[in-house]
């Protein structure tokens, strides 16, 4: 009932229960303002089906999943949250002889699911374990962590695209998987509803072995942890352990006693910059070379049936000239090279458990590149301490950081 005694319709009691609650209340930062509206989706039609009802609305709408990736300003959001908690893992043969299909529900919790897989001997995420958040953002920021990537087992997404009456499948290959990026992530509005992952099933090789081993280790921190070499196998569940160990050494597993959980996970992304920049750096700075991708060229099959090997010769020899006057003009691309965003925080000046005078906001004491709330601090203040960070990088070294989260109703 409202104060005048009039029966109050279902729409604005979940408005009030929903200015009740606050993103503060809904991610793992513990900022943000109120919401203006939030409705829950348990199953994928339901999400469609909200969808829409917030389409025809007309007023603006976002999606939420676990709100670990997620900074949202101190006024809210003035318009429909939709909450995605939908459930469920589909386990089907894959297409060839050693693999798995997994279809899986959006609002699954990521971290479950690495676990799911590694019980099961599912190789290929394990190195992804205890990144927080669901698995329906997994796609828009293309995860990754000690030398694994989602792109490296997605087989593709169902999506449901703005004004769209239905999902449709989108490909790995059509998200444009790039490091920390995607399509949706620089604009393509709509909802992922579930995400499709190829897996290496390693149930024959255990009948041999014993055991279930993981995919070749590829990072040297992990490598290091486990006591093996770079591309070696190891077991899956020692793999899993490792990485929740190292992520929890660096406070990036949620843990209610550890103040430096608080946060949306590494705040910036490691810059990628030509390689003439990364020489201005001093020479202990670590960098990684990126090796560009090469793109398709598709040859019609009446053209190589036609192509006698004379042709095919001379047409390669044409196309290394040409790759020579590129070169010579200076035409080339020029060699692209990963920077690391901690190691330019800290040269900065800015060491682990930095705040400005005065704020609730800080740097973890474990992890540079993690802002955390150290207690009833406000959106602003994470948005200042970003922006602090920003320009001190960008004083001493020309780079300019890139936040990894999706940012909402707060400037940097």
């Amino acid at each position: 009932m409202t104060e005048s005694g009039t029966p109050e319709t279902t729409h604005a009691a979940e408005e009030r229960e929903a200015r009740a609650i606050r993103f503060a209340d809904l991610t793992t930062l513990r900022v943000g303002g109120p919401v203006a509206r939030l409705v829950t989706a348990t199953t994928p039609d339901e999400l469609v089906e909200l969808v829409h009802e917030a389409e025809a609305s007309g007023e603006p709408w976002m999606v939420l999943g676990g709100g670990s990736n997620v900074l949202v300003g101190d006024d809210g959001f003035d318009g429909t949250v939709i909450r995605i908690a939908t459930r469920g893992i589909d386990v089907r043969p894959g297409d060839e002889d050693g693999t798995v299909h997994l279809r899986v529900q959006a609002g699954e919790n990521w971290d479950e699911l690495v676990a799911f897989t590694v019980e099961r001997g599912f190789a290929g995420l394990e190195a992804l374990a205890g990144i927080p958040g669901s698995v329906g953002a997994s796609p828009v920021q293309n995860i990754g962590a000690y030398g694994q990537e989602l792109s490296s087992a997605l087989l593709g997404i169902e999506f449901l695209g703005e004004g769209e009456s239905e999902p449709r499948v989108m490909s790995a290959d059509e998200l444009e998987l790039g490091y920390r990026t995607s399509v949706l992530k620089q604009g393509l509005r709509g909802v992922v509803v579930s995400v499709d992952l190829v897996l290496h099933d390693t149930t024959a090789e255990r009948e041999v072995l014993g055991e279930a081993l993981g995919t070749p280790v590829a990072y040297a921190q992990l490598a290091n942890a486990l006591g093996v070499q770079l591309g070696d196998r190891v077991p899956l569940a020692r793999v899993r352990e490792a990485v929740l160990a190292l992520r929890a050494g660096k406070g990036m597993v949620l843990d209610p006693d550890d103040v430096d959980s608080v946060s949306a996970g590494s705040f910036f992304t490691n810059p990628i910059v030509p390689e003439r920049v990364a020489r201005t750096l001093p020479g202990d700075a670590p960098r990684w070379y990126v090796e560009p991708e090469e793109p398709d060229e598709v040859t019609p099959l009446a053209e190589l049936a036609a192509e006698s090997p004379l042709d095919a010769f001379l047409a390669h020899q044409a196309e290394l000239e040409q790759v020579e006057e590129h070169a010579s003009d200076g035409a080339s691309t020029p060699p692209l090279v990963k920077l690391s965003a901690a190691w330019l925080i800290e040269r900065s000046g800015i060491h682990r458990g930095f705040a400005l005078p005065g704020s609730r906001a800080g740097i973890s004491t474990k992890h540079t590149l993690a802002l955390t709330n150290r207690g009833g601090a406000s959106a602003e203040e994470v948005a200042q301490l970003a922006r602090f960070v920003q320009q001190r990088v960008q004083a001493e070294f020309g780079i300019v950081l890139h936040p990894e989260p999706t940012v909402v109703g707060v400037e940097l």
